[in-house]
């Protein structure tokens, strides 16, 4: 008889097949849960010649497909974007003793203390090993119990005891339950999976480059010797996991900034610029609070543009005027050698190449003052103009506007998105939405419900460092968050490396009109050496 036999006998195989497939299902689900328990009861030890670490997995869903190490002066966050979600691996880094004697040398270098390639692919080898035979035996040891557990249920009846059957169900969910968790990780912790390499703390202070790695070695010499072992072996984690594009030659450095909302903080832009090697600024707008160019001669914010040295790249937001047609912020704006206004009038576009990489965008159509009413639909119009002006012309790699819902309107192939407008870091597909720069002057604070109600919370100040590689795709997009500026520099909270290839949509093979942005011609080619130009695009009549 068939499992689709519609008589009743036949209905009932199907009911008892779906109560073992259930039963299967649940067993494999304790028995998940049991070896995960038995990795963090009796957590691996692995090391290499310098470090030690101890491992344990966790099926938390804050911590899926992540391998963390919590350090007391940081932690060290690498999330992965496999093709399933795998346990999280957690790591307590130790340094051995012998670390104490190295140190005493004179001239010891933060690559002196990193573990080689083939320490760390032991150390993994074997963490792996001791890690599954701990989660064998605890996923054995839940499924002894349920068997006895059986055998005392069926101890009144021991005609229907099916040994034969309960031992393939449990060897079954057994089985299932390791393929599952270790066959996740074995597809998800590989190098072009990486998604995203964070330090926080003071780790995330010192790692503050754009790749992470380079200039390491100068900031460590001034911290105490254990934090250069903890960036040491942070460098060579990311080392070993980085995607090669992460490494691969840079055509440019674009930062990203918004919202600087009047507040003067240029001094430390072009600290930036210079400790970075940035090629441009690209600003989403609200360069000021109240609308008026006035504002920005107060604070010092047109000279100070001046003195960055590189592209100042802007479109207007909705703090930047104070009606539809006001040009005054712009038009003062224009004044400074260094702007690019990249939507200059109502009618005009330009399009900034910088090392072969085209940017463009369009300016927010509100204006200080507005209704503060249905602001994505009054997007749309804005956008629809930029569409109808590029319809002919290949999408930027970089489109700027000043809100989400503007640049969402556009419909692009490749290339990135940016806005501000929200004061907080965001990442959407191929959106980025950067944070206040400053921390966004009077309107730097929201409301946080906290145990004794609702209070003013300070907003962190952040920005972004892009860096494009030489085929115009982004790299990688670093993200740093401050609050507090020392010496001239930010003492950063937080520092995120994303590895591009998870943020730029790859490019269609073919290419579309209408009303999308054109495709761009394949392949291209950027280079730090390209000369910079700029093409206006005028609006078509409508």
């Amino acid at each position: 008889m068939s499992a689709t036999d519609p008589t009743p006998a036949g209905r009932s195989r199907v009911r008892r097949w779906l109560v073992r497939l259930a039963a299967l299902l649940g067993l494999a689900v304790a028995c998940t849960a049991g070896g995960v328990a038995a990795t963090t009861l009796f957590p691996t030890s692995v090391g290499t010649l310098n470090y030690g670490a101890t491992l344990r997995l966790s099926i938390a869903p804050t911590d899926a497909s992540s391998i963390q190490s919590p350090t007391i002066f940081g932690d060290i966050r690498m999330r992965f974007a496999g093709p399933v979600p795998a346990p999280g691996v957690l790591a307590q880094v130790q340094v051995k003793e012998r670390i104490t004697e190295l140190l005493s040398r004179p001239g010891v270098s933060v690559r002196d203390l990193e573990p080689g390639p083939l320490e760390l692919e032991k150390a993994a080898r074997d963490a792996a090993i001791a890690m599954g035979l701990r989660f064998a035996a605890g996923a054995l040891v839940v499924g002894l119990v349920v068997l006895l557990g059986y055998a005392v249920w069926r101890r009144g009846d021991p005609a229907r005891l099916r040994w034969g059957r309960a031992v393939g169900l449990v060897a079954g969910a057994w089985l299932v339950a390791g393929v599952a968790t270790f066959g996740s990780i074995a597809v998800t912790y590989h190098p072009e999976q990486l998604e995203s390499f964070r330090t926080t703390g003071i780790l995330g202070t010192v790692q503050r480059n754009a790749d992470l790695l380079a200039g390491v070695e100068e900031r460590a010499e001034q911290t105490t010797p254990y934090l250069k072992n903890l960036l040491a072996l942070s460098a060579a984690l990311q080392e070993k996991y980085a995607p090669q594009a992460l490494g691969r030659p840079v055509a440019a450095r674009i930062l990203f900034v918004s919202d600087v909302h009047g507040a003067n903080q240029y001094p430390l832009m072009k600290t930036i610029i210079e400790q970075e090697d940035v090629d441009a600024v690209v600003d989403s707008g609200d360069l000021v609070n109240f609308g008026t160019a006035s504002e920005g001669e107060a604070a010092g914010v047109f000279s100070g543009i001046r003195s960055l040295g590189v592209p100042y790249l802007f479109v207007r937001g909705n703090h930047d005027a104070t009606s539809e047609a006001d040009q005054a912020l712009l038009d003062r704006l224009a004044k400074v050698p260094n702007v690019v206004l990249l939507q200059p009038n109502a009618t005009t576009y330009q399009v900034e190449s910088i090392a072969g990489l085209r940017i463009a965008g369009f300016n927010d159509p509100r204006w200080f003052g507005d209704d503060n009413r249905n602001n994505a639909a009054k997007q749309k119009p804005a956008a629809a103009a930029f569409v109808r002006a590029f319809g002919d012309r290949p999408s930027p790699d970089v489109l700027v506007s000043h809100e989400p819902a503007a640049v969402e309107d556009v419909d692009q192939h490749g290339g990135i998105r940016v806005n501000g407008h929200l004061h907080k870091a965001e990442l959407e597909g191929n959106r980025v939405g950067v944070g206040t720069f400053t921390g966004g002057g009077p309107f730097s604070h929201f409301v946080a419900q906290g145990e004794d109600g609702a209070e003013l919370t300070g907003q962190p100040s952040s920005f972004d460092i892009a860096a494009f590689g030489e085929d115009c795709r982004l790299a990688s997009l670093t993200r740093y968050q401050f609050r507090n500026v020392i010496e001239g520099r930010p003492a950063y909270d937080d520092v995120t490396l994303v590895n591009g290839a998870r943020i730029e949509a790859e490019l269609p093979q073919t290419t579309v009109a209408g009303d999308k942005l054109k495709a761009p011609a394949q392949p291209r080619t950027c280079s730090a050496t390209a000369p910079r130009s700029t093409e206006r695009v005028t609006a078509p009549a409508n």
